[in-house]
């Protein structure tokens, strides 16, 4: 199971119970859990470590985690040496400061500080929601400075580098796990919620949106074969019903 953090696994910014509950499930069921996010290394970092999964892919693609138990290590990859990651965080800093001053009530995302590859701009999180087209504004200011640039459903991301979370899951899976996603899409689930999915939803002929996808769906070129019911949390908690009864009736 591959699955999406905020607005997937979270309700209005928590995570509830019954969600955690449900990655416990699955893991319990013998299936890789492991969290595809656009959150920061640092949060990754205890996300590995401390919940149910069998690792994470952070910062939209940058950088994997995955905690051995049995040596009490962590293990870390970039998509690129760490050494340009620091080089790039001027040039990103600067970024953020531009648009900052071009799109009032845009702000710098609160986990900034704990990111080690790409800049976060809040346009609704901790700040009071903008315009659809602010938000696309952002977009299109990291771009023309030469920076990939993806909306989530709280922060717009943007790094310098050719990579999305796509990219790592393969890597991970590869190394990690020894799956080759290309040959095994069709064994893999991915659920998520917002446009900063679209690689996956692309990929893997059985993924699936929570319902709240539906209000970007007219923003967006791929989306998954279902959509739950329910909105964040709810919908992976009757995802991962879905999947463990199918899986106790095999």
């Amino acid at each position: 199971m591959l699955t999406d953090i905020d607005d997937t696994l979270t309700e209005d910014g928590r995570l509830p119970a019954a969600s955690y509950q449900a990655l416990e499930a699955l893991h319990g069921a013998g299936l890789l859990v492991i969290p595809i996010t656009g959150r920061p290394a640092g949060w990754c970092d205890m996300i590995a470590r401390f919940w149910p999964v069998d690792a994470v892919v952070g910062e939209n693609g940058a950088l994997y985690f995955r905690y051995d138990r049995g040596d009490k290590r962590m293990i870390r990859r970039y998509a690129v040496p760490e050494e340009q990651l620091i080089r790039d965080r001027a040039r990103l800093a600067r970024l953020g400061q531009e648009v900052l001053a071009r799109v009032p009530g845009a702000a710098i995302a609160a986990d900034q500080f704990s990111r080690m590859a790409d800049l976060a701009i809040d346009f609704r999180e901790d700040v009071p929601p903008l315009a659809t087209s602010e938000v696309d504004r952002i977009r299109e200011i990291c771009r023309a400075a030469g920076a990939a640039a993806k909306i989530s459903s709280i922060h717009v991301n943007a790094w310098f580098g050719d990579w999305d979370k796509l990219t790592m899951v393969r890597r991970l899976m590869a190394e990690q796990f020894a799956i080759d996603i290309d040959a095994a899409r069709e064994r893999l689930v991915f659920v998520g919620d917002a446009p900063n999915d679209e690689p996956l939803f692309r990929h893997f002929p059985n993924a699936v949106g929570v319902a709240n996808l539906r209000d970007f769906a007219d923003r967006m070129e791929a989306l998954p074969a279902w959509i739950a019911d329910g909105r964040g949390g709810a919908g992976f908690v009757e995802l991962t019903a879905t999947l463990l009864a199918a899986r106790n009736r095999a």
